[in-house]
């Protein structure tokens, strides 16, 4: 149904006193990737017919790596054009609704934002590099409107929190969504964001168009807003049954009542400690890359102080230490990375469950850290 020529043609008949050009806001559909809605902008001729939604949401998942091209912010989105009778099909098929702003705008504004999405779709310029927070279909929308607006707009302040508190309000219904963010977000997703950085979520950028006004005659930029297309039923996509920090506390328990059974016992469980250093090196695996990814919010990310891959190549040692029951410091030194990781948690926000996983680490690293003193301690006797 996309057509990057779609529009090519059309400007020759137009008229601008019979052109309107909308913001269109889609409600959240249960995607994990659509949690946030979307943005796009729609040309409607009364005159000639054309009715066209402007999509720069465009992305294909059967392209080569899609995921971790994702993850690393290397990912290209498009702009798209499509009719907006399929448009409308689409979300409502998916139960979404779809909120119309009819915009305030002079005839050469009109024209001028009809150009500036027709070199847009030009080839060498249709495909630009995604960011979820700074360039995303939100803000590329708003973008093309605002800068061909005369003198600007004027938003009303709102008030507003963190990249990650915006978030939150979307997925949290979605714990492990959630979870996934949070594991993926660093510190930056923590400082406290401006009004412009906050419309990159959809409906922020709706609420601030409705009260926003023109520079150049102070009038509202919103001339009319309206809901074309109510909310339905939506597929509920089935999750893991069991939250974060139910996970985190099933393993907490699994790890004090194996730790006190080696105490009991005088035994060392060493294959249950191999575990958790692969599965916390696994994830640090993912942590450590991050730091090379273009997402600006990701590279610093202080969990990566609990979770890093270093754990993977000691595992074979901490295996062979155990058997022969000898002292080993590498627990002194996860230990200190463990009070560091409490300490980042006072100006970053964590995963779900992490405290407790951590906790988890730290009962295991404490009972390394005295059997390496007892060890210690009866080779000094001998």
């Amino acid at each position: 149904m996309l057509n990057t020529t779609l529009l090519y043609g059309q400007k020759k008949g137009l008229s601008p006193d019979s052109l309107e050009i909308s913001l269109l806001t889609c409600s959240p559909r249960q995607k994990v990737y659509s949690l946030y809605g979307h943005t796009a902008i729609r040309l409607r001729d009364v005159r000639t017919g054309l009715d066209v939604a402007v999509n720069y949401g465009v992305f294909s998942f059967d392209k080569p790596l899609f995921i971790p091209r994702f993850v690393l912010g290397i990912t290209d989105y498009e702009i798209g054009v499509i009719p907006f009778k399929y448009f409308i099909a689409e979300y409502r098929e998916a139960g979404s609704s779809i909120t119309q702003q009819v915009l305030n705008l002079t005839s050469d504004e009109k024209m001028l934002i009809f150009d500036a999405i027709e070199k847009n779709m030009l080839p060498e310029n249709k495909y630009y590099r995604y960011n979820f927070f700074y360039d995303n279909c939100t803000t590329r929308a708003r973008d093309i409107l605002t800068r061909n607006i005369n003198g600007g707009v004027t938003y009303m302040p709102h008030e507003g929190g963190t990249y990650r508190d915006i978030i939150h309000q979307k997925n949290k219904q979605h714990p492990w969504a959630r979870f996934g963010n949070d594991l993926l977000l660093g510190i930056g997703a923590d400082m406290v964001t401006t009004q412009e950085q906050r419309q990159f979520l959809p409906e922020n950028l709706m609420r601030d168009f409705d009260k926003a006004t023109r520079n150049d005659n102070h009038t509202p930029l919103t001339d009319t807003t309206m809901v074309i297309l109510e909310g339905g039923t939506q597929i509920i996509e089935s999750e893991f049954p069991f939250t974060p920090t139910q996970c985190a506390l099933f393993l907490l328990i699994t790890t004090i009542i194996i730790t006190t059974i080696e105490i009991i016992k005088k035994k060392n469980l060493r294959y249950f400690d191999a575990f958790l250093m692969l599965f916390t090196s696994i994830i640090g695996t993912l942590l450590f890359l991050m730091i090379f990814s273009q997402h600006p919010t990701v590279r610093v990310n202080l969990q990566i102080l609990l979770l890093n891959p270093l754990p993977l190549f000691f595992i074979r040692r901490m295996l062979k230490r155990q058997k022969n029951n000898t002292k080993d410091w590498q627990y002194i030194i996860w230990t200190m990375m463990i009070c560091l990781f409490f300490v980042g948690g006072f100006f970053q926000s964590y995963a779900e469950g992490i405290y407790i996983l951590a906790l988890s680490l730290l009962i295991r690293n404490l009972k390394g850290i005295l059997l390496y003193y007892r060890n210690a301690s009866v080779t000094s006797k001998e």
